[in-house]
């Protein structure tokens, strides 16, 4: 049976806290800050409110949360900071309750806005910089791909604004996921500046069809075939006098496609866009993958699985199969994001699923 830990300021919860939890829930997202949301009772003892003033869960407390699989490792889905409370009390406190919300430790990048010029380093490296600045340890996958750096001859890269914001942005326009993370054990923070991995064996599968064997209630599925599936780039350089300036007109994301038909070969048509935005000509082939890899998830499925039944805890940027949907709808997606809701007997997750193509025609 999935067990999980609640861990506050590095020491484990007593078993009174358990007995007294009335709600939890963690959500990791591929382009919002991990979040977890408790509740607790609240009681009268010495004319003070239990739990509200509780050092435990007083702003930027740190609090983890560590989930365990039937007969497989702990995965630390969570661990940030307590950020809000929201206190409920009827009359005669009967029924009073508070509930404690948090962000991932990315908060920690978000407290200070800054400006600054980084010249001469790409992305990466820039990333890298300020994820150890926190004591965040680099992914590996952060160097899987190149970037180029940014140079006084063309354009340094300009920050004003937080170290969250600044790398979301970055990350954003040439189609990498920016989170901070851990896998394991709390403390252990990954900073995740890099594309997902699309390549590899899927960690579990997901199917309804079969109620003997169905490890979901119900999976719902769409697409949008709307989206762009080129694009048309251009750049003056300020290092060639071409009048013509650069080209980086492609429809090609970078990332390898999950099934047999891309977004253009299953809509049957091209939607083509102009990237407008500035960017050093070195750049500007990143740039336009970056803005089609965005567009390039269309294909959706969102569902349910509980921890006992499938054996694993899903985690953002895993891979799972879908099976028994037909041709269309089932093969490889990539986990964009999961809702772990826990209670006495079972932690189930609610996630959203997606790709980037769709299988052949049946």
């Amino acid at each position: 049976m999935s067990t999980y830990q609640v861990i506050f300021n590095g020491s484990p919860a007593d078993q009174e806290f358990y007995d007294q939890l009335s709600q939890l829930e963690v959500e990791e997202n591929a382009d919002l800050p991990g979040a977890i949301s408790l509740t607790l009772p609240v009681a009268v003892a010495d004319g003070e409110l239990t739990w509200v003033a509780d050092g435990r869960v007083q702003p930027y407390a740190n609090l983890a949360v560590v989930a365990t699989p039937p007969d497989g490792a702990d995965q630390c889905i969570f661990d940030g900071y307590v950020l809000s409370h929201k206190v409920h009390l009827p009359t005669g406190t009967s029924g009073a309750t508070v509930e404690v919300w948090g962000q991932d430790a990315s908060v920690l990048m978000g407290l200070t806005e800054t400006v600054k010029e980084w010249s001469g380093l790409s992305d990466v490296y820039v990333a890298g910089q300020v994820f150890s600045s926190y004591g965040f340890s680099a992914s590996g996958q952060n160097a899987a791909e190149s970037a180029p750096t940014h140079t006084e001859d063309e354009h340094t890269l300009m920050q004003r604004s937080s170290d969250a914001d600044f790398l979301r942005r970055l990350a954003r326009r040439t189609g990498r996921w920016f989170r901070v993370t851990c896998e394991d054990k709390p403390g252990k923070r990954i900073g995740f500046f890099a594309s997902p991995t699309l390549t590899g064996s899927p960690v579990v599968t997901l199917g309804v069809t079969d109620p003997a064997t169905s490890s979901s209630p119900v999976l719902d599925f769409s697409w949008d075939a709307t989206r762009p599936s080129s694009v048309a780039a251009r750049q003056a350089s300020l290092t060639d006098n071409d009048q013509g300036g650069v080209s980086s007109d492609t429809a090609d994301s970078g990332l390898p496609a999950q099934d047999a038909r891309s977004l253009a070969d299953f809509a049957g048509k091209q939607r083509s866009v102009i990237l407008t935005a500035a960017a050093d000509t070195a750049e500007l082939p990143a740039r336009s993958a970056g803005l089609l890899r965005e567009a390039g998830w269309f294909v959706r499925c969102e569902g349910s699985a509980d921890v006992n039944v499938v054996k694993q805890v899903l985690r953002v940027g895993m891979l799972v199969s879908v099976e028994g949907c037909g041709s269309l709808l089932s093969g490889p997606y990539l986990v964009w994001s999961v809702r772990h809701t826990f209670s006495t007997q079972a932690h189930s997750m609610a996630f959203v699923l997606v790709r980037n193509a769709m299988g052949p025609e049946a």
